[in-house]
């Protein structure tokens, strides 16, 4: 039997967990990804500020990758991507979104210069179309789950 007493303490804790699930959601659309591996010289370029690129680092949309000569990167996107970024090279997150409902979304990326490998994740999977990557001299639109792009710069 619920008393009065007790319904108010039930509603409380019921909107504390809706606060919280909702600031867990936004901070996760805030984060498209993580760097799982990273060695060398990594670092990451967002909204001005060049930041160390070490494992755990949260990436968020529009943020711009670099490598060293020694340097190496590789990441999970929210999708599951997989990205492995190669020795001196330059990598910008143009836009990513992803529904984890329906799987659909949109990753698009532009290498500058250096190597990049790719498993694709699920926004490609869901619609092939919705993941780009530009380069210099082309925009390679994802038809398959895995590839490598070589920009010499």
């Amino acid at each position: 039997m619920t008393t009065t007493a007790t319904r108010p303490t039930a509603r409380l804790r019921l909107a504390a967990a809706i606060a919280l699930l909702s600031a867990a959601t936004f901070a996760f659309a805030a984060e498209v990804g993580l760097v799982k591996t990273s060695k060398g010289e990594v670092s990451i370029t967002r909204a001005g500020a060049k930041l160390p690129g070490p494992v755990g680092t949260k990436l968020e949309a529009a943020d711009v990758l670099s490598t060293g000569a020694d340097g190496a990167v590789g990441i999970t996107m929210a999708d599951g991507s997989l990205l492995s970024i190669g020795p001196n090279s330059v990598l910008s997150l143009d836009a990513f979104a992803f529904d984890p409902t329906t799987f659909e979304g949109k990753f698009d990326s532009t290498l500058s210069k250096g190597t990049l490998a790719v498993v694709s994740g699920k926004v490609a999977k869901q619609s092939p179309e919705a993941m780009k990557v530009r380069t210099p001299a082309a925009v390679l639109g994802v038809r398959g789950t895995e590839f490598v792009v070589f920009v010499d710069g």
